[in-house]
């Protein structure tokens, strides 16, 4: 059996925290057993490593989290990259044409996918490997699992399963499919044995690719790529699950929860302020996450959440903490903190000119032994000012050196790139007609790979 992780989605329910580069699985809210901070992606790709399925696992992602994922799982991570956001279905349709194509796969393969980001004990994972016996027994063309749920709750799509069980299974015949009730409903659906639908299902890589065929998808990994962006957006759910007739599902009766909004996530926090600050103690169950070097104080506020971040400042009750979303649906903004393969960056300034000039300065971190991409720019020059730390820089496919105090200017069309010996801070103030990602011409990606002419 494969796993695919689905990784995509802008997480704007949890912001200023999250953005287009860092959704909701990146942010290192939780904590491990030894009470290291971890973030949701890094405590399910830990605990399919517990369970025996890190080898068989890929990420399913886009070009804009690549960095992201490479920071926190290393850059070993098997990533499948979208082009562009098109939902679910397309992704899996590239998956699949990844391990049809290029892995060479048997057709009889068991695909399992499921989200990046639940929340849930080492037993989850467990029930995850009885879709394949459950997919095999049935000889049902989707396997899905459900999670019976606790309480009524209108924030999750029911799996509304027949009386029928497969024999010598756990599996049950799905009836029907219900999205998003209301409470009433729910507790209805509650009473006819509904499970919570939580993204997870598998299906046979055969299955997928006639699919593929029947709509005249590439099955060419490369060509696919080509033509991703003629897809159709839709959601697997939409284009292949709720028209699918031969589907089972398995019930997963254990710990399983959604942390998509705030009030959910600061359930599973352990610690109640996260930075600088101060919360009185009569402030009762109010949580602090600040990721700035100022302080934040909160004094006699109750359930509530202050989320301080480069992107902005979020004041919130715990109890209306979704409708965040709605709230910032209007309002678009570069992210103001990224991580990257190579450690770092936070913006401190930005200020666009009427005179069609902007000015950027942003605070970098590299790691040590990281180096950023051999690259250039044609719509900007950089100014970087070593903060602290040593590294050696290449300009013009020249080697220098660089430590704490030292400026050093590229002006546009400058092929450049650094790499740390120690960990290295340094302010870069970039100015341009056009401060934009698609003005990063990437010339090579590792150290080296660069041409190295002169050694100074």
């Amino acid at each position: 059996m494969k796993i695919v992780l689905l990784s995509g989605g802008s997480g704007k329910r949890l912001w200023p925290l999250s953005n287009d580069s860092r959704s909701k699985q990146f942010l290192k809210v939780l904590e491990d057993r030894d009470g290291r901070s971890e973030s949701m992606v890094q405590r399910v790709w830990r605990q399919l490593q517990a369970a025996g399925l890190g080898d068989s696992a890929y990420l399913a992602t886009n070009r804009s989290q690549v960095e992201m994922l490479m920071s926190q799982l290393g850059s070993d991570a098997p990533l499948i990259v979208e082009p562009e956001r098109r939902d679910t279905f397309p992704a899996i349709a590239l998956a699949a044409a990844f391990m049809y194509d290029v892995e060479s796969l048997p057709l009889d393969t068991v695909i399992t996918v499921m989200p990046v980001d639940p929340y849930v004990d080492e037993a989850f994972f467990h029930k995850i490997k009885e879709l394949e016996q459950v997919l095999h027994a049935t000889e049902s063309n989707l396997a899905l699992m459900g999670v019976v749920p606790t309480v009524p709750s209108e924030k999750y799509g029911y799996i509304v399963p027949s009386e029928q069980r497969y024999a010598g299974t756990e599996g049950l015949k799905v009836n029907h499919f219900v999205e998003k009730p209301n409470r009433d409903q729910a507790a209805v659906l509650m009473e006819q044995k509904a499970l919570w639908n939580c993204g997870v299902f598998a299906f046979r890589l055969g299955y997928i690719i006639e699919l593929m065929v029947e709509k005249g998808i590439p099955l060419k990994y490369e060509e696919l790529l080509k033509n991703y962006k003629k897809l159709t957006k839709i959601s697997f759910d939409y284009e292949i699950v709720e028209k699918e007739t031969s589907i089972v599902v398995v019930p997963y009766d254990g710990y399983w929860k959604d942390l998509g909004t705030w009030n959910t996530l600061t359930e599973e926090m352990s610690r109640s302020q996260i930075g600088t600050g101060i919360v009185t103690e009569d402030s009762f169950n109010t949580h602090l996450i600040n990721e700035l070097d100022i302080p934040v104080t909160v004094i006699g506020i109750n359930d509530a959440v202050v989320a301080v971040s480069p992107d902005g400042i979020l004041v919130t009750s715990k109890a209306e903490s979704p409708r965040i979303k709605e709230v910032m649906n209007t309002i678009e903004q570069r992210p103001m903190y990224e991580e990257r393969r190579w450690g770092r960056y936070r913006v401190i300034d930005y200020v666009k000119y009427t005179e069609d000039n902007e000015v950027l300065t942003k605070r970098i971190l590299v790691r040590a032994g990281k180096n950023i991409s051999y690259q250039l720019h044609y719509k900007r020059s950089e100014v970087w000012t070593i903060v602290s730390g040593v590294a050696d820089i290449v300009i013009n496919d020249k080697l220098y050196q660089v430590k704490p105090g030292d400026v050093v200017r590229i002006p546009d069309g400058t092929r450049h790139s650094i790499r740390a010996i120690t960990d290295v801070e340094f302010i870069e103030v970039q100015s341009g007609s056009e401060l934009v990602e698609e003005d990063n011409i990437r010339i090579c990606l590792e150290w080296k790979d660069i041409p190295l002419h002169q050694f100074i």
